[in-house]
Order: C-alpha cells, then sequence, then structure tokens
C-alpha cells in the first residue's frame, strides 16, 4: 500500500481506513454477486438492501425517531440552501436566519430569492468568531422556519448548543459536526448534510426531515426539488449516486465497531483539546480564530504572525505528510480538520510540527 499523509482536508476528508479496505476489497463483487456496486442497477434487489442498509445504519448510530425520513440526494448541501426554502417559503413569508459564518452567508443569499428574510443574529461584524448566547435570539412571528449552521467549518465556529425554536421549526445545517456527537431530535424539524466530511465520500447529501413538514410542501414544485416527491420515490426519484450511498452504509458499520457517537464525541473532544492546548501555549506565535467558548471540534482555525508564515509552514508541513492545512480562500491562515476518521496519532504529529517550526522561525 502506498504510503498515507495525514489528511487534514475539510472535505472530501479522511475515511476510515478500514472503511477504504473494505470497499477496496469488495470493488469488483460487492457482496458476492459479481459486479460493482458502481455496475449495478439502482432499482435491483441488490442496491435496494445497500440503500436500506445505509438508512438503517444512520437511524442505528444517530438514534434517529421513526418519525423522521431519511432522503439521499445529489447537489450537496450547497442545493440544500435553496430546496430548503423552495419547499418551505412563499414570497409572502418569512423565515429566520442565524449567520455564524461562510456557509451560513450562502444559505442566506438563497433563501432571499425566495421570500422574506429576518436576520436575527450576524456575526460579521465580530468577524465570524461567536455564537448567540442561549436564549439570546428573538424569533420572527409567524416564521416559517429558523435556519442555522451547528459547525461553521471555515471559521471554525461551533454551537454548544441546540437552537430552540419554541414552535417554530429549527432547520440546521450539519455537514461538518454530523456524527460527531448524539442529536436531541426533539429540537429539530430538518437536519441536513454534505456526506464528504464525516458521513462518506462526496457526491450525495444526507436530509433528515420529520415527516409533518411533508405537509407543508406546496403542491407543483419541480420534482427533483420536492422534498414530498423524493420521499415518496424512497430517495430514487432518478438514479441517486449508488456508490455514495454504499460508503456510507460502510462507515455506519464502522462507527457502531468504534462504540458509537458517544464513544466518537469523546475521541473528538480529546483530539481538539490536544490541538487548541498548542496554539494556546504558543505565546501568541499561533492564534485560534473561534472565541474560546465556540471552538469547533472538527474544524480549527488558526494563524501565525502573518500570511508569508502561514504559507511557510503549510508548505513544509505538507512535505512532512501534513496536507490539507491551508486555510479556506476566504479567510486564510492555517485550517486542521479532525473528523471523526482523523486519528489522534495525526494531531500529535502536527502539534510536534507545530512546536518545531515555531522554534525555527520565531
Amino acid at each position: 500500500m502506498t504510503n498515507r499523509v495525514y489528511n487534514f482536508s475539510a472535505g472530501p476528508a479522511a475515511i476510515p481506513l478500514p472503511v477504504l479496505e473494505r470497499a477496496q476489497a469488495e470493488m469488483l463483487s460487492v457482496n458476492g454477486i459479481g459486479m460493482s456496486v458502481m455496475e449495478i442497477s439502482h432499482r435491483s434487489a441488490h442496491f435496494e438492501g445497500i440503500l436500506a442498509g445505509a438508512e438503517q445504519g444512520l437511524r442505528d448510530v444517530l438514534n434517529v425517531p421513526d418519525n423522521f425520513r431519511i432522503l439521499f440526494l445529489q447537489g450537496g448541501a450547497s442545493l440544500q440552501f435553496s430546496m430548503i426554502p423552495i419547499n418551505f417559503l412563499a414570497p409572502d413569508q418569512t423565515a429566520d436566519y442565524v449567520i455564524t459564518g461562510f456557509w451560513g452567508r450562502k444559505a442566506l443569499a438563497e433563501a432571499r430569492r425566495c421570500g422574506n428574510i429576518n436576520v436575527i443574529y450576524n456575526s460579521a461584524e465580530g468577524g465570524y468568531k461567536s455564537t448567540p448566547q442561549q436564549g439570546e435570539l428573538n424569533f420572527t412571528k409567524d416564521a416559517r422556519y429558523v435556519h442555522y449552521v451547528a459547525n461553521e467549518t471555515i471559521e471554525g465556529v461551533e454551537f454548544q448548543y441546540d437552537i430552540d425554536g419554541g414552535g417554530i421549526p429549527v432547520v440546521c445545517d450539519m455537514s461538518s459536526n454530523i456524527l460527531s456527537k448524539p442529536i436531541d431530535w426533539n429540537n429539530y424539524a430538518l437536519i441536513y448534510n454534505g456526506a464528504q466530511k464525516n458521513i462518506g465520500p462526496s457526491g450525495v447529501a444526507v436530509v433528515f426531515i420529520r415527516e409533518d413538514m411533508l405537509e407543508r410542501i406546496p403542491t407543483g414544485l419541480h420534482s427533483l426539488l420536492d422534498y414530498r416527491n423524493i420521499a415518496a420515490n424512497d430517495s430514487m426519484a432518478n438514479t441517486p449516486n449508488t456508490w455514495a450511498i454504499y460508503m456510507i452504509g460502510l462507515v455506519c458499520d464502522w462507527l457502531k465497531e468504534q462504540g458509537g457517537v458517544t464513544a466518537m464525541q469523546t475521541r473528538n473532544a480529546e483530539k481538539a483539546a490536544v490541538l487548541y492546548n498548542a496554539i494556546d501555549t504558543s505565546d501568541g506565535y499561533f492564534t485560534g480564530h473561534a472565541d474560546r467558548s465556540v471552538r469547533s471540534m472538527m474544524n480549527v482555525s488558526f494563524h501565525l504572525p502573518n500570511a508569508e508564515l502561514d504559507e511557510k509552514f503549510c508548505s513544509q508541513a505538507e512535505s512532512n505528510g501534513l496536507d490539507g492545512l491551508r486555510g479556506h480562500r476566504s479567510l486564510g491562515g492555517v485550517r486542521a480538520s479532525i473528523y471523526n476518521a482523523f486519528p489522534r496519532e495525526g494531531v500529535t504529529a502536527l502539534v510536534d510540527f507545530m512546536q518545531d517550526f515555531s522554534q525555527k522561525n520565531g
């Protein structure tokens, strides 16, 4: 096997090695049927079993209630920025949006095409380093829903609590922290995510939607943008990404072997603590972006004293087998994404490199 590097990429991101090895072993013949999962018909009994297995795997590891449908779609989380208001927001209606970073802004821009949007919190003035205090939000009367991003991948800002809409349906983008910890489903009407961070490979988005929300969808929508139609067709209103769905099932199997999302939460907290400690004890050489109270367990964004050192750090890190550390173009700096599949040994290797680099370039 080719030597593997430590992959800090924000997405597509690291996939558990045992999952990759199993997929490799089954590449030419999945479940012994003599065909690859990429070859079989999505209408075949073979794939129906794979689809059902992926759905059940997610239900098992996340304890998804029976009154939630699980949909597998294409277009990534970015398409959901549009599908949500298309399904739930008419031009004369209002939705509330909470903006704590880059992806919240993207979702907001799409929603404004459909109806009235009230931005009830925006941390732009502070540089997207914070989230609202619990109980701080004032919701719009009769808002169709409130939308927020649980973990902003670029800025490394993560909500430390679930937003309670007080009866208003809560819609949440959990693309970058789904499966990293348990979910209290009582707080949510719809959760969506792109798979390529914690769930599996790119090419599929997963939507968890409470069944009563399907009843709110107007008739006459374009069929592939209509959650109700997609649910009625069991995620096969068109040909789904069979490979990505298969991989989701394997990731869920791996998660169960690791002890589930509760065990992953403990591991993730430990990994993040090691890295944040290296930042905090560097005498200011490394500076974290997010406020300490809302730091992400998944995405650690930080800067060195100047942009030139940021680039030198990332370049030399790559030469040392630490890949994918350049920050997003909108923020710059350094970003270490340490999702479920990322090993603690990789965090230790990065911390050792940080200490060596600061000594040589301080």
